[in-house]
Parts: structure tokens; sequence; C-alpha cells
């Protein structure tokens, strides 16, 4: 597709975008959450500039600042009151472990976190230099919101970013000090300064803090504009946390940043409340991963979702039952796309009407099994696992990214960087395959292969055969593997107990008898039961977890 990748010039960096919207549109519903806050584009600005006034007086002078706060218009206001200061917002996974928090809390080197006294008194959690949201509302005095108010409405927008967070286009932040080698060129503006940090999901390793510029996040949001995933007039119902890239990118800042709607929900897993604002709201856009649309789906009527219009599915592959789920019960065929925290997070994506090729066909933007075509000004190549030689159509192998999106780098992590990075071209770690009309195909994750009597084994190709055999729904097996002397490794089956009421025997009685490849049927001391299987906050299984229960079952 050829379109024009070319960011507007009001972009001049997240907060400038939203400024600009802002002034364009100060009357239009900006943000809305299920607290029961509703604020037009005026009132956000001003929220966000009264926050940002008195934060300069409280922050000292460190680069990144924490936000500690589920999706909420609290926490949209306490990024925008960061990205107005120029500070690198770490917005912080509130549902890990206090000893996970502490370790991302120190790689940054954060001496405050924005949150507020109900989150850490739900949470029970001990954080240090907490900026309390309740608290700075109180202390906010008439005459300091008055002085905001003037700010928002009558200063030209480039001098006011300019004024609060103290940087011209000509000054840059030293990537050194977050552990990045990676040197800006002379020209460089304040979209290729560093943005947030997110940090990985750390389903199969520990979590690593990906650093993504104002320029990253906003190419992501201007690509998917023009493919037409996200329209005007979208009112986008966001439930996604905002420490996972699909969550801030998707439904924060892409709505501010083109001049739409947000509406907010704490719980990604509350389905009941989700369908209610999806009808409050009218919303048109729902951003989720397929497993909690599957679960809304399962606890409410598709009725009570018939305003969409659209429903952007990533964070996991999409299985085909789920789809004809969404395509049953709403009436609209869900749009899957692809990528990672360290691609911004877009890299393809389905698209939700007829895309005309380079070549001039015209075709089905959305082809279910897929997870679309690369974004514009994204490059797309497979290469071989061993030699790294650029794979033909249809062929599996490792994926590698090339556009705007790339990230600036891992945290205080060069070598791991200089490791997926190279000569312009990103390591995503996952195995897939190009068809003849550019769509992606992933089959897995190279760390979710095994190689069995020399055969290389995806995981999740057995979880899709084991699910289909059984007729059992998503979330219901997990697939990993243990060292084995006589084949390199074995498959180990990790079922939920409570979406199978068979026994280890039946269950392989069963997979034998069907066309399933004897290499891939676990065998019957191969097969573990759990309640349910661990999921991380944004719906992906906790494979870490899996594997542990797996090999504590043969010890």
């Amino acid at each position: 597709m050829l379109m024009n990748t070319d960011l507007p010039k009001t972009w001049q960096s997240l907060a400038h975008a939203f400024l600009h919207e802002a002034r364009k549109h100060p009357s239009t519903l900006a943000v809305c959450d299920s607290l029961g806050e509703t604020l037009t584009y005026r009132d956000l600005l001003v929220r966000a500039l009264v926050l940002a006034n008195h934060l300069k007086h409280h922050l000292d002078d460190s680069i990144c600042v924490g936000v500690l706060l589920p999706p909420s218009a609290a926490a949209v206001t306490a990024n925008l009151a960061l990205a107005f200061l120029g500070k690198v917002s770490v917005n912080l996974n509130y549902r890990s472990q206090q000893s996970v928090l502490d370790s991302c809390i120190e790689k940054c080197n954060l001496k405050n976190v924005i949150t507020a006294g109900s989150v850490i008194k739900k949470l029970q959690l001990d954080l240090k230099g907490c900026l309390l949201m309740d608290d700075i509302k109180e202390d906010v005095s008439f005459l300091a919101k008055a002085e905001s108010f003037l700010e928002a409405l009558l200063l030209p927008e480039t001098l006011l970013e300019s004024i609060f967070s103290g940087l011209s286009d000509s000054e840059n932040i030293d990537l050194s000090v977050l552990g990045i080698s990676k040197k800006l060129s002379h020209n460089s503006t304040r979209l290729d300064q560093p943005a947030t940090i997110i940090f990985t999901a750390g389903s199969t390793k520990a979590p690593k803090g990906v650093v993504l510029s104002h320029r990253n996040i906003l190419s992501n949001i201007h690509a998917i504009s023009q493919q037409g995933q996200i329209k005007k007039g979208e009112v986008v119902l966001g439930v996604i946390p905002f420490f996972h890239s699909f969550g801030l990118t998707m439904t924060l800042w892409a709505p501010l940043c083109l001049g739409e709607t947000a509406v907010f929900h704490y719980d990604p897993f509350d389905g009941r409340r989700i369908a209610r604002l999806c009808q409050d709201f009218n919303a048109t856009c729902l951003v989720c991963t397929p497993t909690m649309m599957a679960n809304y789906l399962k606890r409410c009527s598709g009725s009570e979702f018939k305003s969409l219009r659209n429903c952007l599915l990533g964070g996991e592959k999409l299985r085909r039952q789920t789809a004809d789920l969404v395509k049953k019960e709403i009436g609209i065929t869900p749009v899957e796309g692809y990528g990672l925290a360290e691609t911004s997070p877009v890299v393809t994506c389905n698209v939700p009407n007829p895309v005309r090729l380079a070549d001039g066909r015209l075709i089905d933007g959305n082809r279910l099994g897929t997870v679309g075509l690369p974004i514009p000004g994204t490059k797309i190549k497979i290469v071989s696992l061993e030699s790294h030689d650029e794979l033909p159509q249809r062929e599996s192998g490792l994926v590698f990214v090339s556009g705007p999106q790339i990230m600036l780098g891992y945290l205080n992590d060069e070598e791991e960087s200089n490791r997926v990075m190279q000569d312009g071209w990103f390591n995503t770690g996952d195995i897939g395959f190009l068809d003849e009309d550019g769509f992606l195909t992933i089959t897995g994750r190279k760390s979710q292969f095994s190689k069995i009597a020399g055969e290389m084994v995806s995981h999740i190709a057995v979880e899709e055969e084991i699910l289909k055999v059984l007729n059992l729904s998503a979330g219901s097996v997990s697939i990993t593997s243990l060292p084995d002397k006589a084949r390199g490794e074995r498959l180990i089956a990790v079922f939920a107990s409570a979406n199978i009421n068979k026994t280890a025997e039946q269950i392989v009685e069963e997979l034998k008898s069907s066309p399933m490849p004897k290499l891939w049927i676990p065998k019957e001391d191969d097969i573990v039961f759990v309640e349910t299987l661990p999921s991380l906050p944004n719906g992906k299984l906790d494979l870490r977890k899996i594997k542990d229960f797996a090999v504590q079952s043969f010890h």
C-alpha cells in the first residue's frame, strides 16, 4: 500500500500532538472512565497543565518518573503532564509482585511515582517517593488553576510545550544516562527524544526496559490511522493497562493525538462493566486481547456490543473459534494485529476495508489466520534460523522488522540491544512467513519451539491441534517442554482441570485416534493438570509459571 509516512508538522512530540487537537476542538469529549470522570479536550488540557505546574516544583532532576495507576482519566492526565515536562514516563505494572516492582523502579532510578492512595491501599504496596493524585488535587490553589487555564487558552502551542519541558529542539537528553549508546544526530528534534519506558511482559524471560521515543509512538499512530483501524468519530474502549505498549499507544496516545474519544475501565476482565460502558458511550472500537474478547462474550450478549464497528485484537494469537464467536455474536469480523513492546507496538495489522497493493490489485484487507500487512513505513523480512539468509515467500523463519517504530534500545542493556538490532533491522524472536500478498503469519516464538528427534515442533501448533481434537476452548491447554536424553526435548501438556473432564489416558487415546502427528502427542506421564492456567495482566498466558509447573511435576 502506497501511503504518506511523513508525520504531520503539528506532531513535534506526543504532548504537542495532543495540544494541537485540544486547541482545534476544545469542546469534543476526550476521556471518560468507569469512575465517573468525563473530560472534554479543554478540560483535559487544563488538568494536565495544572498537574505539570505542580510537578515542576516537586520533581527532582531525574529523567524518569513512574506512574502507578490503572487505565483512567487520572492515568491519562499523569502521562500528559509528564509529556509536557519533557520527562520519560514509566507506567508500572501494578499487578506485579513487590519484588518485581522494586526491580523496575531500581532499573529506572525512579525517585518519584505518581499514584493514588486507593491504589496503594488496595494493592498493599510499599513505595517510596509517592506523589498521590488525591493530595495534589487538594494542594493546588485556585490561583494555580486559573493560571493553567489561561495558559491552555492563550499561549502558542510550541511556546507552551517548551516552557514546561525546558527543552528546545536543539537540546537532547543524553541517552547514555539510560544505558543506551545510540547517538542522536545533530539535527534531532523532540521527536527523537525518549518518551516512555515499557517493561516487557516477562512471559518467558525477566522483564526488560524498552525505551521508546516520541517518533516511535507517533509513527505507529500515524500508520494505523492511515490504514483505517481508527477513523474519525471513533470512540475507543480501552481496557488494556498502560504498562503494556498495546494499551499505551492504541488506547491512550492514539485517540488523543487523533482528536478522538477514549473510554477507560480499570479491570480488563470485568466483562459486565465493560459491556455497560460500551452501551453508555456508544463505543465504536474495542482494543483488547483475544482471550479478553472471548471472556466478554461468554459473560455478555453480543447485543451489548452492537455499537462496535471495529474490534482490534492483539497481544496473542487470534484463534478461529474466537473470530467466529465475535462474528456470530456482534456481526463484525475482528481485526488481528501483531507487534511487540520494542516496536511501539504495531508491526502488522489486518485492515477492516479493502486495500490496494503496490501492483494495483484491490484485495480484502482482513485475512483471518494472518496478523495482517505491514503498517505503512514498515519492512519485514524472513530469515533462516541458522544462516540468517533471507527466505522466499511461504517459508518459515525468523521475523526481522525495520521501520520508524523500532525502539531506541533496552534500558541499561547495551549487549542485548546490540544482539536484537543490527544494521537497522530488529530481530523479533518470532517465527513466521509472508504470503504472496505480503500478509504475515506468525507460527510462534523461537522460544516456543522444541527440537524433538531433529524436527522443530511449534508449541502453538500442537496446542491448536489438541484444542480442535478435544473440542476445548482457548486457554484450556498450554504446551511447554523439558530436556529428554533420547530425543533432545519432550513436550509437556499442561491442562486447566477446570476446563476438561478427562484423564491423561483418555486424552492420549483421543489424540492417537486423530490425524495429529505422532511426534506431537504427549505421553500419559507428560500430561500435567493444574486448576487454571496462570496469565499475565495483559491476558497472555504466563509461560514462565507454566514451565515451572512442568518442572515441579517431575521432581
